[in-house]
């Protein structure tokens, strides 16, 4: 009686899994990720490639409290679809505001908005926003490079 119990759990939690799978057409899922790597640790040549118009900004002085933008803008030169699976800042101070969340194919553009919130700041910084995709290497590192003027 409790094994029948449990199968019976396990069955309506897996039938329940299903119903509520929200994926659409042309969302990423693990069947379109290219992995760059085999086991022996050779690097696959069909990949995706980042070319981007640059990887630092340098926003030289600003006021403390001052907002800086930005879109680092690239190329999908590879010859196969980029998927970027995670972009993350290295302090709380620069806000990620969007990345493409669908593969980019051979050839297309994209662009990943950033803002520096230099509330809080002052004299030289150095911040870096991680990009994880499914390039090799699989992380590239954006630069905001800048000083912040604040009261004496």
């Amino acid at each position: 009686m409790k094994i029948q119990f449990v199968f019976l759990f396990f069955s309506c939690f897996l039938f329940a899994c299903e119903l509520t799978d929200q994926r659409k057409e042309g969302d990423i899922n693990s069947s379109i990720i290219n992995v760059p790597v085999n086991a022996d640790g050779e690097i696959n040549e069909d990949l995706p490639v980042f070319e981007f118009e640059n990887t630092t900004l340098e926003f030289g002085k600003i006021a403390q409290g001052d907002k800086v933008s930005h879109s680092f803008r690239f190329k999908n030169i590879g010859s196969t679809d980029l998927i970027i699976s995670k972009v993350e800042g290295s302090c709380g101070c620069t806000v990620l505001k969007g990345w493409p969340k669908h593969p980019v194919r051979p050839g297309d553009m994209g662009k990943i908005d950033v803002v520096f919130d230099s509330n809080g700041k002052k004299g030289f910084q150095n911040k870096t926003i991680s990009v994880v995709a499914n390039t090799y290497p699989s992380t590239t590192v954006l630069t905001l490079n800048g000083e912040v003027i604040g009261p004496n």
